[in-house]
């Protein structure tokens, strides 16, 4: 039978600990190995997802160390404080990155005075390059590669604008002010979610009230401008998906309340805005929508289809502790729930 480790990190005391667990049915722990402090103020959790590549782990801790762990035993292969060596500035609830590998970087998002976005080489941690500074602080949304017109950028999200850099030598190509006039409720600015690419424009929201924005980057690569703006979906911080000319995704009213919305990419125009328990995460696999609410724990599996919210199923996570925030993921055929300290592994292949 075939095994693969699943990787995951939850924050004892005041270190942030990955752990390898095999995904068959024992649940054994291989190894744990402390990476970095952990964010100790408000919310003090791990909020970054591992990013695994050819035998190797890398994550950022809650107070912006970047580590390289081998997969097999979690040994930490090498380890740099991004935050402290590039004089990073936090937001009010620290760092929530996840990081982005290129062919031979790992791509870290200090923000502060000295840079905006650093590369370390994926094979010892040295610096390959650094942008310069472009303002603001850290958000806690992710960098996301895109190809646009065959020309390669990295998306990154600070405090106040979206910045494209160049994935070859951290020159910024173009950045865009998505929080002048658009402030929204009491002058929040906390960006949580990566943006959504496709077909030439890119997609950014960000909860409090904030409208999401959509951007036309021009034939070039090297501008952006404005396509459309609305208020409908301002998610909190649950991510969106796109599928087939349609986002997903669930909108802030208050901090423990939101619907669920979709949304037309090119238009902006709303297809619904449904009230089902509260705001969420959703992924999407195999055809479907996985949404998990964040207060009481409720699953469902939703039609992506902009006619309705339409739930096919649905089941609540009843163990665990605290808001239900950790994203969902898919692995041969498993849905990975994490809830507090307790991982849940639920097999979801179709049955004969």
């Amino acid at each position: 039978m075939r095994h693969v480790t699943l990787f995951w990190s939850i924050p004892p005391k005041s270190y942030d600990i990955i752990t390898g667990i095999p995904t068959g049915n024992s649940g054994d722990i291989l190894w744990e190995t402390e990476f970095g402090y952990q964010w100790l103020r408000t919310y003090p959790e791990s909020r970054s997802t591992p990013t695994i590549e050819n035998g190797r782990v890398y994550i950022m801790g809650g107070m912006g160390r970047v580590a390289c762990l081998d997969c097999e035993s979690g040994n930490k292969i090498w380890s740099v404080n991004t935050h402290e060596e590039f004089e990073g500035e936090f937001h009010r609830w620290g760092m929530a990155e996840s990081l982005l590998l290129t062919e031979n970087a790992v791509i870290s998002s200090p923000v502060g005075n000295r840079t905006a976005v650093v590369a370390l080489d994926k094979k010892d941690g040295s610096l390959l390059w650094k942008t310069e500074p472009v303002g603001g602080v850290r958000s806690y949304a992710s960098p996301l590669m895109i190809t646009h017109n065959k020309r390669d950028m990295i998306l990154v999200t600070s405090s106040r604008d979206l910045i494209a850099v160049d994935p070859r030598n951290g020159e910024i190509i173009w950045k865009y002010d998505i929080v002048t006039g658009n402030s929204g409720e009491r002058n929040r600015r906390n960006n949580t979610n990566t943006p959504l690419y496709y077909n030439g424009s890119v997609f950014t929201t960000s909860g409090y009230d904030v409208n999401g924005v959509m951007l036309e980057i021009n034939e070039a690569g090297d501008g952006a401008k404005l396509k459309w703006s609305d208020p409908a979906l301002d998610t909190h911080h649950g991510g969106v998906v796109l599928v087939d000319g349609y986002i997903y995704g669930s909108n802030w009213i208050s901090n423990g309340q939101g619907n669920w919305i979709c949304q037309e990419w090119e238009t902006g125009k709303v297809m619904y805005d449904r009230e089902w328990y509260n705001k969420g995460s959703v992924i999407y696999a195999d055809g479907l929508l996985y949404v998990m609410e964040e207060k009481q724990g409720h699953v469902g599996l939703v039609e992506p289809t902009p006619e309705g919210f339409n739930v096919i199923s649905s089941f609540r996570i009843e163990e665990g502790f605290g808001p239900y925030w950790a994203h969902m993921s898919i692995y041969d055929r498993k849905l990975f729930v994490r809830h507090g300290s307790v991982l849940l592994v639920y097999d979801i292949a179709k049955k004969d």
